[in-house]
């Protein structure tokens, strides 16, 4: 997760154990989780090697973050003081600032921030953890969706603004569940429609 090991990387359990001072055991027991979780390939006469991210795993993550987040943030809502809504708000306003001064590093942040901060008020402490895990994951991708779709990130700020509005006035659970899934979706939606037209560029010039 800290980008020790990055994608491609092969996993030699020999060269782990003298490295870390760790038995091979536990370390085969590691990687066949790692494996498990999606982090790690077990490749024929290679042995385990970082997983390598795609944009098809982009938008899977994305479809799986939207659906785990959009509960998140339902269950999360009742439980939310107007000084969480606030804070909301002013994170919103910094995104619009970093991306104004064509900060991508910054605004990815935020956005981080603004989302875990939704989502913080959730009793659900395993989809909490799902939600977590997921966006690691989408961080390790290492690839900004919205530097790919022009307008995107502008319209996301809107739809943040949007869904505080929803919360703060009491909105029902499943509104509030279908909004946010819908933001993170949108996202996916206008990512594809820029890689087509890119597509359609090249194939015409």
């Amino acid at each position: 997760m800290e980008g020790a090991f990055g994608p491609g990387h092969r996993l030699v359990i020999d060269q782990l154990v003298r490295d870390y001072g760790i038995s091979s055991v536990p370390w085969r027991e590691s990687l066949r989780r790692l494996e498990a979780e999606g982090w790690v390939e077990i490749v024929r006469n290679a042995g385990a090697v970082v997983k390598t991210f795609d944009t098809n795993a982009w938008a899977r993550t994305m479809q799986l973050l939207a659906r785990l987040e959009g509960y998140a943030t339902a269950l999360s809502a009742p439980h939310l003081s107007a000084e969480d809504l606030e804070r909301a708000r002013a994170l919103n306003k910094e995104m619009s600032e970093a991306l104004g001064s064509f900060d991508p590093a910054r605004f990815g942040a935020l956005n981080r921030e603004f989302h875990e901060l939704l989502c913080s008020g959730c009793d659900d402490e395993r989809l909490s953890t799902l939600v977590e895990a997921e966006w690691t994951r989408l961080e390790l991708i290492r690839r900004s969706a919205f530097w790919y779709a022009p307008g995107r990130a502008q319209a996301s700020i809107a739809e943040h603004e949007g869904l505080v509005d929803l919360i703060e006035g009491g909105a029902a659970p499943d509104v509030i569940e279908a909004a946010a899934r819908r933001h993170e979706l949108n996202t996916v939606i206008a990512i594809a429609a820029e890689e087509a037209s890119a597509a359609d560029g090249s194939t015409a010039g």
